[in-house]
């Protein structure tokens, strides 16, 4: 890439965007795909560029994609494993699609792969549904797809075909399929799982902790849930959380987030009644207690957003809509709201004081050349984050 283009990139931020991708590795948020509203026409946002947001210093850049570079899509499930983003599924002009990509996000040349499997068999074509990450594989689940009259078996309750939704003999519907792929023998597998699993759904939210899978709420046909369900990714066995206190009002399109060993936080949605949601959960998954949380975002509403574990437990919220996207579909989002949800390191207390004050004191200011260099890297990274000209999202 051009340096020139680098440097112009660098004050660019990153387009309003809903159904997207996004994953965070290195303390940088890459971000990919998804739709705006233009008019009253809902466009792909461009499959050829990654936006990249640097988290300790506040700046985007944008890059250029090349390779087998995806079509442009919504709703697709994306994750990070070994440096590598994958994208599976997702709707573009032609309706949902089964194929699955990768990129690396670590050498810089951020080339597309497709990935084409060696064994199994790929899941029928879906958006709307969720990963899990574990053991170096991904573990997907759930979605909204279609499939052929002679692959929807009427006693297998793993389907539900939407009523509305059918051209001959396809059928459209909700899943609850749990799908395995190998990134290293690129290969599918459909374990058998055991015990009650949850009912068919999509635009629900899962998160990952240890050796489990948690799924919550999200739309079960023409309602929207707040259940919480838990695949022990090791037996395939399915165990539903029954809540000892208040819950949060059923929800599709909303994001959850795993941000210790026993907490998974819950951010926005919409609701059963359709409204956009802002509220923040915390789900102790040992005690089974909902908690909700104060926040500084709750004037923000978000639907159909992403949410990625950042540093220090941190959760980076970018994207997605303040509006009912089935109604009105214009208030797509592009900031990045980022919530602490730990108490910070000493060391992190003490960098972003530096880096926020050094230009009010010039006492501070005289003395930074004292810091060891490592550190003055650090700081001086931090103080871009934090120039006046700037407006953050903490």
């Amino acid at each position: 890439m051009d340096p020139a283009f680098e440097r112009h990139c660098s004050e660019l931020v990153a387009r309003e965007r809903s159904g997207h991708t996004a994953v965070v590795e290195d303390n940088l948020l890459y971000v990919w795909g998804g739709y705006m509203s233009i008019a009253d026409n809902e466009v792909f946002l461009p499959n050829d560029e990654i936006w990249v947001y640097d988290l300790e210093q506040g700046v985007w850049k944008v890059f250029h994609m090349a390779g087998e570079v995806p079509p442009s899509m919504s709703g697709t499930c994306g994750s990070s494993l070994n440096g590598h983003m994958y994208i599976f599924g997702g709707c573009d002009d032609n309706g949902q699609t089964n194929q699955i990509y990768c990129v690396n996000l670590t050498d810089g040349k951020y080339t597309w792969r497709k990935i084409i499997h060696e064994s199994g068999s790929a899941p029928s074509p879906r958006d709307k549904l969720t990963c899990w990450v574990y053991n170096g594989r991904l573990v997907y689940f759930g979605g909204y797809g279609h499939k052929l009259l002679t692959d929807v078996d009427s006693r297998n309750r793993s389907f539900i075909v939407d009523e509305a939704s059918w051209v001959e003999d396809v059928f459209w519907g909700w899943n609850n399929e749990v799908h395995v792929f190998d990134p290293v023998h690129e290969g599918w597998s459909e374990p058998k799982t055991h015990g009650r699993p949850p009912a068919p759904r999509a635009a629900h939210a899962s998160a990952t902790v240890g050796c489990r899978g948690y799924i919550c709420g999200g739309r079960v046909m023409e309602t929207r849930t707040s259940d919480i369900h838990c695949l022990d990714l090791n037996s395939w066995t399915w165990s539903e959380i029954i809540p000892v206190s208040s819950s949060p009002v059923g929800r599709s399109w909303h994001t959850l987030t795993a941000v210790s060993d026993a907490s998974l936080f819950l951010f926005g949605g919409l609701s059963v009644d359709c409204k956009p949601m802002s509220d923040g959960w915390l789900l102790d998954v040992e005690t089974k207690k909902w908690r909700e949380i104060e926040h500084p975002f709750k004037n923000k509403p978000r639907l159909w957003h992403t949410a990625c574990p950042g540093k220090d437990s941190d959760v980076i919220v970018f994207g997605g809509s303040c509006d009912y996207i089935l109604l009105v579909d214009t208030g797509h989002c592009n900031d990045a709201l980022v919530f602490q949800m730990q108490p910070y390191p000493l060391f992190r207390i003490c960098e972003d004081y530096i880096a926020k004050n050094v230009k009010n004191y010039e006492v501070l200011r005289s003395q930074l050349h004292f810091l060891p260099p490592k550190l003055l890297t650090a700081v001086q990274r931090r103080m871009s984050f934090y120039r006046p000209s700037k407006k953050q999202n903490y």
